[in-house]
């Protein structure tokens, strides 16, 4: 792994100013973000690195002025926020080293614009969003912002050919999306969401008022969960087949990724129904072991298949400080 300024020097990165904010964007996503900052530094190579981050930072920023207050407070921070963001992509200029970052990576990734201008596009369905109806809501939901948001990243790995790879995306963060929504399904009912689809909890003759009562776990949840757990499964299966669409040196990445997002949902099937008292966490160690075979891959050229035995998403029951030189 090359250290941070070796990365910055392999982007070709040298004005001075512009290496102090790409670092602290580091920071940042390094603090809040860790498990995934972590993966992205052992595994993609270090050109790519400060792209990366810099993308990610960038979502990171914008999530935060829309995560919290009034609905109205927060759509008026982000019209804001998009209007500096356009104005920035048209002068080439910026004020704040998140924009910046932003601007000297689309000189290097043009494509990144198109995904930063739907991305901001569909941030409105993220502030007005407090739960589905229907089935139907949650795809529309995944359609405007769920690949918006994961395609700031993953237009970076290089997925080709165009039409496939993003179709492939859309498999893995809508199962990834869902995952997130069953595992954080007590967060979200403290703050006055659901991301669980109205009609899945009448099916199962659930009301949302049944999920927030702590009399005792309600009937049918426990059908729920397996439901649910049982669509991320076959679409986590699905979307490994983005490992072939992308080069090499990205491969080891995106195995980790969709191998991780396995270990999440194991550890939601197997946490259940206590899922309501709080979110589920996959094991460190098999984390670990994840991060360390995909490292050797990486190291070897990336593009060897996990050897026997090793994770895959398949098999089973999507967020939020490094010392300077590492």
């Amino acid at each position: 792994m090359a250290t941070w300024p070796k990365a910055l020097d392999q982007a070709e990165i040298t004005d001075p100013a512009l290496r102090r904010d790409y670092s602290e964007q580091r920071r940042l996503v390094a603090r809040y973000a860790r498990p995934e900052y972590t993966a992205v530094r052992l595994l993609l190579p270090a050109p790519l690195v400060p792209d990366i981050i810099a993308a990610t930072a960038f979502m990171h920023h914008s999530d935060n002025l829309i995560d919290q207050g009034p609905v109205d407070a927060r759509i008026a921070a982000l019209t804001d926020w998009e209007r500096q963001v356009h104005t920035a992509l048209e002068s080439g200029e910026a004020d704040q080293p998140v924009v910046r970052t932003l601007l000297d990576t689309i000189t290097r990734q043009p494509q990144l614009r198109r995904y930063v201008e739907d991305f901001l596009a569909g941030a409105p369905l993220e502030v007005q969003t407090e739960g589905f109806a229907a089935e139907s809501d949650f795809q529309h939901y995944v359609d405007g912002y769920s690949l918006p948001a994961f395609m700031l990243i993953a237009c970076l790995l290089g997925g080709a050919p165009a039409e496939q790879y993003v179709a492939g995306c859309r498999t893995f963060i809508e199962a990834s999306q869902r995952l997130d929504f069953l595992n954080d399904v007590a967060e979200d009912l403290t703050g006055g969401r659901l991301g669980i689809p109205e009609e899945l909890l009448a099916r199962h003759g659930l009301t949302r008022t049944d999920l927030i009562n702590k009399g005792g776990t309600p009937d049918g949840f426990r059908a729920l969960i397996r439901d649910q757990a049982q669509q991320v499964r076959s679409g986590l299966a699905a979307s490994y087949g983005l490992v072939d669409l992308v080069p090499a040196r990205s491969r080891p990445f995106v195995r980790a990724l969709a191998a991780i997002q396995g270990l999440t949902l194991r550890a939601a099937a197997r946490k259940g129904t206590a899922l309501l008292d709080g979110s589920a966490r996959p094991s460190v160690g098999a984390a670990l072991r994840i991060l360390a075979r995909e490292y050797v891959a990486a190291r070897r050229g990336g593009g060897a298949r996990p050897a026997a035995g090793g994770t895959s998403p398949g098999v089973g029951g999507k967020d939020r400080a490094a010392r300077t030189e590492s």
